[in-house]
Order: structure tokens, then sequence, then C-alpha cells
């Protein structure tokens, strides 16, 4: 008998067909799921029953999707995966300055969506990583075991592809890295060559670290090439 525990994901989703076969397919695959159909009513579950994970399709009835994701994103450090339709760009780009941690597009493939899951479950996880040495530039403190960021000792927030994205382009400081690169390492999926969604965690990182957006110091782009992290503007 497994006695391991169950992770624990709650589906927010008013489509009760899509609901329900979300539910099945990652209940057979070890998650224990629970459905909420009803917008006004997902940020108190979640704060209730602090789900490992939080699955948002943005057309909710009552409070919509990317309202909820804005409200509690600074309440909520587990990763929010955001469901869209395909013609929804902008839904897309909303989201993830709302603080989700990916998307997936409407009608979605389950096997993609469990990948997309487990990756952000591992990265979201302490235990999964190496041990790394804290890394230290001036008034910036990053602790990659605790997934802690610092700036004048005063706690930053970031959502977890935010903290993975700072943590590389630390890791690399002064070295130019390109969105493909940046996509390839965040993502761990292949780059098509269209997705911004790098452009808009640079930018979101940029006001998370009080950076000028119009006149960079911190993350610089170098265009046609990709960003840099400067380690002497901290």
């Amino acid at each position: 008998m497994n006695n391991i525990p169950q992770t624990r994901l709650l589906l927010a989703e008013d489509d009760q067909r899509l609901a329900q076969l979300v539910h099945d397919f990652l209940a057979a695959n070890d998650f224990d799921v629970t459905i909420e159909s009803n917008g006004n009513n997902v940020i108190r579950r979640v704060m209730a029953e602090l789900p490992q994970l939080l699955i948002l399709d943005l057309g909710l009835p009552g409070k919509n999707g990317l309202d909820i994701c804005k409200e509690i994103r600074p309440h909520y450090t587990s990763p929010i995966l955001i469901l869209t339709a395909r013609n929804s760009d902008t839904d897309q780009v909303l989201g993830l300055e709302y603080g989700a941690d990916d998307y997936v597009i409407k009608p979605a493939d389950p096997r993609v969506l469990l990948a997309r899951i487990k990756a952000l479950l591992r990265r979201n996880n302490p235990d999964g990583l190496n041990a790394q040495t804290t890394l230290r530039f001036n008034s910036l403190v990053i602790q990659p075991q605790q997934r802690q960021v610092f700036i004048d000792n005063q706690a930053i927030t970031l959502s977890s592809h935010e903290f993975e994205l700072l943590s590389i382009l630390a890791q690399n400081a002064g070295q130019v890295l390109s969105r493909e690169y940046l996509f390839k390492a965040v993502y761990h999926r292949e780059y098509d060559g269209l997705d911004r969604s790098i452009d808009v965690r640079i930018s979101q990182l940029r006001k998370h670290v009080q950076d000028d957006s119009d006149n960079p110091a911190r993350i610089k782009t170098v265009w046609g090439r990709g960003y840099v992290f400067v380690k002497e503007a901290w």
C-alpha cells in the first residue's frame, strides 16, 4: 500500500465536462484534485485548503481568473497554472504579468497539462534543488534553497518562474543570455521562436527589483541578442 500523501490540486473550471475529464485524468496520475466552478469562491478555498498548485481557468463566472490571479498572488506562494483560449494572447500576457507561473491553451492535451504540472511542482520544491551557494550582489541577496530574494534586507515576492529567471540571470552575471536560452532554462521545453513570456517576466522582474523599465540598469536588454544581469548595478 502506498502511504505517500497525494499532491493536492485545486481546479478552478466552470465547464463541468472538461473539469471532470481533467479531474479523472489527474486523479489517475495520483493527484488529489478538487473542483471549483465559481470564481467568487476560488480565493477563499485556496487560502483555506492551501493546494500545492492552482489550475485556473480565466473565463470563470463571478470573479474572473485574471482578477483572482492578481488578488491572490501576493498571499499564495505555490504555482498557478492558467487555462486560456487559443486566441487570447492578451490574456496569456496579463496572466503572466499578474503572477501566473505558466499557461496551457485550451483544448488542453492531458499529457501536456500533466507535464506542465509536474514541471511546476519540481521547480517549486526546494528539496528537489541542488544545494547552491547564496548569491550576493551588494544590496541583492538570492537564496536558492529557500527560494528567497532580498533587496536592502527587504524580502521580494516573486512567482516561481520569476525566481528561476532572476537566479539564472544572476548565476550568469555579465553574460548576454538569449531569449531562447532563457526560455529553455526556465520552462524546460523547446522555444518556438514566437513566445514572448520571457519578455513579460523580464518586465515584471524589473518592477520587483526597482529597475527603471524605460532605462534599465540592473537587467539590461541587448538588442538582437538578449538580456544581461549587471552585477555592479545593485
